[in-house]
């Protein structure tokens, strides 16, 4: 087969052993082709949608911050994106959260904000891949596993608990993962092969994640993998395509799709289901998009009426869309009775929710934005 074989091993179970990328020959047919066009364009119009965006980093940073969710949630964690952001607005205190879920989607973000800014003075490596696994599981759980460094010991995947002979998929062996990762660097950097970059990209996101280098993370790291590629060739100007939504969405057939793909060598169906997504994303990112520019002049028009602290407070809202009133008034310098009914007309206006339990220490959301993140 293209993809690989399994070997067996002498403690009886069988290792799937991958071929080197690019899988020959490949069959770009015609729906290939078309799915190829679909997202290459939606791509290009998500990537030119940050021209239009007030301040676009700020869009971005609430993108990475729901990616982290979703990625992490398909891993079985959690935390949502308002208990991320709660977090983030009671650190300034020194209030922790209790919730240990949230700490693993903060590593998230820490890592992915390390491998971006990496990224902008070192290639895409196996160096830095293991540089991100390091923040990524740093004092959380797998912390314990080798955090950094690919593996020394056999792993496998299947239902929680089980063992190796009971496996649904054992990844290669140790030796055969160090051997298959040196690859799939060298297919990264490869310049004879002229392979689309998206078609480059579904094909190192599916060997990666058989190969499972890791003893754990090893999906946030696939997924991480995807956004950074496209920014290291220059496909993305901005880190905005996260496909955790698309995945968690589609689960069984993303999972499906990849182990159809060991089994089965079905390439192409692992393909056609990760441009779709590619596809979809985009379309949908780039609409998302546009729906806060429409709300955020909408709102700028409400609170002009409201004195000269309502619109500075609109604007921190994009930056810090959860707030405590109290911690907000010390950190931008505005007495707190005077922020406190700057709130109070937000409120009555619709734009903020308190999200409270207790009269002390008020939080405030600004639902309207942080929804049209969460729908997706």
């Amino acid at each position: 087969m293209r993809s690989g074989r399994y070997i067996s091993q002498p403690s009886g179970y069988k290792a799937f052993i991958p071929n080197p990328l690019p899988p020959e020959p490949m069959n770009m047919d015609w729906e290939m082709q078309d799915l190829l066009s679909k997202a290459d364009r939606a791509l290009g119009r998500l990537d030119g949608i940050t021209e239009i965006l007030p301040n676009p980093d700020l869009f971005v940073a609430m993108y990475i911050k729901q990616e982290a969710v979703l990625s992490s949630q398909i891993e079985g964690t959690q935390a949502s994106l308002i208990d991320v952001l709660e977090f983030e607005s009671e650190l300034a205190k020194g209030v922790l959260s209790d919730k240990k879920d949230v700490y693993e989607v903060i590593n998230y973000i820490s890592a992915f904000n390390y491998g971006i800014e990496r990224l902008k003075t070192f290639p895409m490596s196996l160096r830095l891949l293991k540089e991100i696994h390091a923040r990524l599981l740093q004092n959380v759980r797998g912390a314990e596993k080798d955090p950094g460094q690919f593996r020394k010991s056999q792993n496998w995947i299947g239902h929680p608990g089980c063992l190796l002979s009971d496996a649904s998929f054992v990844p290669p062996t140790v030796d055969e993962m160090n051997r298959s990762m040196g690859e799939l660097e060298l297919f990264l950097y490869n310049e004879s092969l002229h392979i689309p970059v998206l078609i480059k990209v579904g094909l190192v996101h599916a060997q990666f994640e058989t190969i499972h280098p890791f003893l754990d993370g090893n999906g946030r790291m696939g997924r991480l993998l995807i956004t950074f590629l496209l920014c290291n060739w220059g496909i993305l100007q901005h880190p905005l395509l996260y496909l955790s939504y698309y995945f968690k969405k589609n689960r069984q057939q993303y999972y499906e799709c990849l182990q159809g793909v060991r089994d089965h060598d079905r390439w192409e169906e692992w393909l056609k289901f990760f441009l779709n997504g590619v596809y979809s994303v985009s379309q949908e990112a780039t609409t998302k998009a546009r729906e806060i520019v429409r709300m955020r002049e909408q709102h700028r028009e409400i609170v002009g009426g409201m004195g000269q602290r309502a619109l500075p407070l609109l604007e921190y809202l994009y930056q810090s869309p959860v707030i405590n009133v109290r911690r907000l008034a010390q950190e931008i310098g505005i007495p707190y009775s005077t922020l406190n009914k700057t709130v109070a007309a937000f409120e009555d206006a619709g734009l903020l929710v308190n999200t409270s339990k207790t009269q002390r220490n008020r939080i405030y959301s600004y639902k309207q934005y942080l929804d049209l993140f969460q729908d997706m």
